[in-house]
């Protein structure tokens, strides 16, 4: 039986870029130019974000209350606002990882079932 959740929705998958954010953002705070830096890392180029599109979306999620954000001063240079995951954040991050889990073994088992009965046969 599926475990209630609460997730920006009921599918993780829609929100791949969120997710990423959530799990970059947990294992280290940072501010957005860095962190559209690691998202083209961590997607393998999939995810290249443009500066006010990344912004947009720290402030929605910001406003669901899954990341915080405060200022920090930078000797040398322009203050930068840094971001970090919330409990809320963390929860939601959790939550979507058990479903994501979830969902690998029924892909992995339907994986099976076709490398099994129709490998190699013609499309």
């Amino acid at each position: 039986m599926c475990e209630k959740h609460y997730c920006w929705h009921d599918y993780p998958e829609r929100g791949w870029i969120q997710f990423l954010i959530l799990r970059v953002l947990y294992e280290k705070p940072m501010h957005g130019y860095r962190l559209m830096e690691e998202l083209e890392k961590r997607s393998f180029g999939c995810h290249k974000l443009k500066t006010g599109s990344i912004y947009t979306l720290l402030r929605r999620m910001e406003k669901k209350g899954l990341i915080s954000s405060a200022w920090e001063t930078v000797e040398g240079g322009p203050d930068r606002r840094i971001y970090k995951v919330t409990r809320f954040g963390e929860d939601v991050l959790r939550r979507s990882l058990r479903i994501i889990v979830r969902r690998k073994a029924l892909i992995d088992d339907l994986t099976v079932f076709y490398e099994k009965h129709f490998k190699g046969e013609k499309e």
